[in-house]
């Protein structure tokens, strides 16, 4: 029995003993900045001089001020943009690829390419492609167009790049969803004379529901996130008509020395991460039911 019980106790130990690095690790890199970075989004401070309580106003300006205001329009449009093509566009080439047309293969293989390649590559590569004086699109189609350096073009080029480099992955997805219908309905409903715009509303698209479902969520919830796309091609301009959340944050804390707003649009970008989850796990939970 004792040794029983000095094997148990030892065995608890070295379960403690591994768990105790990536405890530590969350506790002091994630849940103390979570904390602080609250506390501070109450301050004025600039990393320099002592901070100073500023109460709600953070949180007030960020709400009133115009500049704000678009950066929340421009996260929006941004955020479901990218959702709306990214999750159609791949559900139509999946579509295809399950048709077997020639070539499905290899077409998969190209469009999964820009996945793999670092967002950074992506966004040098599209800047050379749509740089105004000796970018690709202009020398090719002889055009002086000024495109990310256009209020109403830089938008539109992000959300196309960023659709562009996803496609790949929800496309694999989709096909994943696709492999696991039962090819014996449709045949049976080709055998009774159903088209294929019957086979796909009635068949396909209610047994793939769930995954569309899952590519929606991932895909606004980390298009909510970007960042690095921004950084690289327009640092938020111009005139910041490519300005989103995230970016806000790194320029209101690492540029313009503003700690408090940047841990206020921090945690207010947090909150609507928490609605867009629950939002998502509510339709999933409303698939599952049907």
């Amino acid at each position: 029995m004792g040794n029983c019980q000095n094997q148990k106790t030892y065995s608890i130990y070295n379960i403690l003993a591994f768990l105790a690095p990536a405890c530590i690790g969350t506790f002091v890199f994630v849940i103390v900045p979570i904390v602080l970075s609250f506390g501070i989004s109450f301050l004025s401070w600039d990393f320099l001089s002592l901070p100073k309580f500023a109460g709600i106003n953070n949180y007030l300006e960020i709400f009133t001020k115009p500049e704000y205001i678009k950066i929340f329009y421009n996260t929006l449009v941004y955020s479901f943009s990218v959702t709306l093509f990214g999750v159609t566009l791949p559900l139509i080439i999946a579509y295809m690829i399950f048709l077997q047309f020639k070539f499905s293969e290899e077409f998969k293989l190209i469009l999964f390419l820009p996945y793999i390649i670092p967002m950074v590559v992506v966004g040098s590569v599209w800047c050379w492609i749509f740089d105004p004086s000796s970018g690709l699109v202009n020398n090719l189609l002889h055009l002086e167009c000024k495109w990310l350096y256009d209020e109403n073009l830089a938008m539109g080029i992000l959300i196309f790049v960023s659709v562009w480099k996803l496609l790949g992955y929800n496309v694999i997805l989709y096909l994943t969803g696709f492999a696991g219908i039962n090819k014996s309905f449709i045949e049976a409903a080709k055998v009774d004379g159903a088209g294929e715009w019957y086979i796909l509303y009635k068949i396909i698209l209610p047994n793939i529901m769930p995954i569309i479902v899952f590519v929606a969520s991932v895909t606004l919830i980390s298009s909510f996130q970007v960042f690095d796309l921004i950084y690289i091609m327009t640092q938020g301009g111009p005139e910041h008509a490519t300005d989103v959340l995230v970016y806000s944050v790194y320029r209101e804390g690492f540029e313009y020395f503003e700690a408090g707003k940047s841990s206020a649009l921090g945690y207010i970008l947090f909150f609507m991460l928490i609605i867009v989850n629950l939002i998502a796990f509510a339709f999933q939970r409303i698939c599952k039911k049907a």
